[in-house]
């Protein structure tokens, strides 16, 4: 354990401070800092030096140099156990900073704020670019076998906690665990910087906020989350999500997003097991869980819709992991929350990453999403599609969208009565589908179908006809498309062809 005897504050965001502060006077810590922050410390009636009176050097420049000077460098670089450096302390007088409590200017949220004008004169912009900050929150960080540093408030309670029960002291394992997060706040705001002088908002996700997670997807195996969740949604009740269960909801939340109309869905091992709309949420819930009642449980469940008392009695009878919401009723989530592990979120209006990543072999894949439904709409069968087939021919092309290929979904009246996904052929995924109809004892008459990509053969639109498809929906792209398409009229069954694939592997 090291003792901090010095501290070094010069922060923007000052909201959180004060009780470091006390900790840290009730414990006969000296601090140091500058310009606003000092006159905050000193409004909290406690005792600070200003920089300027360790330099000799005031704040110049409108403020740009401030703390660049080698007394405040020295203070915080020099090693504790390297005689030469203390003895070159010693001859300059340089003291010891043991805590640097130092954050950014908001660039970030300065260039946020012009978003949307047209910015003739950058220079607010430009000064929000920091200088100091950054070179204080390297250097503590270069220097954590004996300096702890703290470089964003977010990082405030954790500090306050272990300087509350340790006495003003902390360990190496601490020191390093703030000077990995000041790094990664120093690589994020260089990234931001270069991002907007670039033209460009394409970041990776190693830029945002590191959160551990208890495991991966098995126990043995380590992980941890970039980015802030709060951005996308707000937990109510439950356990921690654990990385299968971020895997599940990420899923559900792009699954949902594409439905306007009352849309319920269930998800198991992110593919969609069950998939219904109708003119009411609880409708639309028996729907989908009638779907395939068996694969339900212990799933993820995700609606778009406020979450009423019918609808939360209702499916407080299933076993579930998550349910996704943008709105509970009071009286329904005081039900929902009867079980303490349930985790409940509340979805946000927030506009998520266009960007996908993923890592691969000693590198990692990026890709735009894959938005939208259908390139075109082109009638290629042996008749037009009637207006109830349309709907459930776009509804099953969506909900295929977010299958693992191949994938084959079938639909009847707005609701997924079999699927087949994640299959080596998409004839297989046809059967698999079928099999699952017969099993929930679903009848395919006049059944619509939606394939991710092109039938190679003709046998797949044979083998669903048999068992009563009329309607189909494919991108079409095959040499062999003509055989399919000629089945059809032949056989009077409707084809729309998209243009549009939606592989997901």
């Amino acid at each position: 354990m090291k003792k901090i005897k010095s501290a070094l504050i010069s922060v923007f965001y000052k909201d959180g401070l004060e009780p470091i502060l006390d900790v840290l006077h009730q414990n006969g810590v000296t601090i140091y800092s500058t310009g606003g922050t000092r006159d905050f410390i000193e409004k909290q009636q406690i005792p600070c030096v200003p920089v300027e009176t360790l330099t000799g050097f005031p704040s110049i420049l409108g403020g740009r140099v401030k703390t660049l000077h080698p007394l405040v460098f020295g203070a915080i670089l020099g090693k504790r156990n390297d005689e030469v450096h203390v003895a070159e302390m010693q001859q300059y007088h340089i003291p010891a900073f043991d805590l640097v409590i130092v954050d950014l200017y908001p660039f970030e949220e300065t260039v946020n704020n012009f978003a949307n004008q047209e910015l003739l004169d950058e220079s607010p912009i430009i000064e929000k670019i920091d200088i100091g900050g950054p070179s204080m929150i390297r250097a503590a960080a270069k220097n954590h076998q004996d300096v702890t540093v703290v470089a964003a408030k977010r990082e405030y309670e954790f500090l306050f906690q272990l300087l509350s029960t340790q006495q003003c002291q902390t360990t190496f394992d601490q020191r390093r665990f703030f000077a990995v997060k000041a790094f990664d706040v120093c690589s994020h705001y260089d990234n931001a910087i270069s991002n907007y002088f670039n033209k460009t908002a394409f970041v990776t996700p190693f830029n945002a906020e590191k959160r551990g997670m208890r495991y991966g997807e098995n126990p043995h195996q380590p992980a941890a989350f970039y980015g802030n969740l709060n951005d996308v949604f707000t937990q109510l009740n439950g356990k921690e999500l654990s990385y299968n269960n971020l895997v599940d909801v990420e899923a559900a939340i792009m699954l949902i997003r594409e439905f306007t109309s009352t849309t319920f869905a269930i998800i198991k091992h992110t593919n969609v097991c069950g998939i219904a709309q109708s003119d009411t949420l609880k409708a639309a819930w028996d729907l989908a869980l009638a779907g395939d009642p068996e694969s339900a449980f212990g799933g993820v469940l995700v609606c778009n819709a406020p979450v009423d008392a019918a609808t939360a009695s209702a499916i407080n009878e299933l076993f579930f992991e998550v349910l996704i919401a943008p709105q509970f009723n009071d009286d329904a989530l005081a039900l929902l929350k009867s079980k303490k592990n349930r985790i409940l979120l509340q979805l946000k209006q927030t506009a998520l990453p266009q960007q996908q990543f993923k890592s691969m072999l000693n590198g990692v894949l990026m890709q735009i999403n894959d938005e939208g439904n259908f390139i075109s709409w082109n009638e290629e069968g042996g008749r037009i599609t009637t207006d109830s087939e349309k709907d459930d021919l776009t509804f099953a092309n969506l909900v295929c969208k977010h299958l693992k290929s191949n994938a084959i979904v079938l639909v009847k009246n707005k609701q997924m009565i079999g699927k087949g996904c994640g299959q080596t052929s998409r004839i297989d995924a046809l059967r698999h589908a079928i099999e699952k109809a017969h099993q929930f004892e679903f009848d395919l008459q006049d059944a619509a179908l939606a394939s991710d990509a092109f039938f190679p053969f003709d046998d797949c639109v044979k083998i669903a006809h048999s068992a009563g498809v009329a309607a189909f929906i494919q991108p079409g792209g095959s040499i062999r498309d003509a055989d399919s398409i000629q089945y059809c009229k032949e056989n009077n069954l409707a084809m729309v062809i998209t243009g549009q694939r939606h592989f997901k592997h």
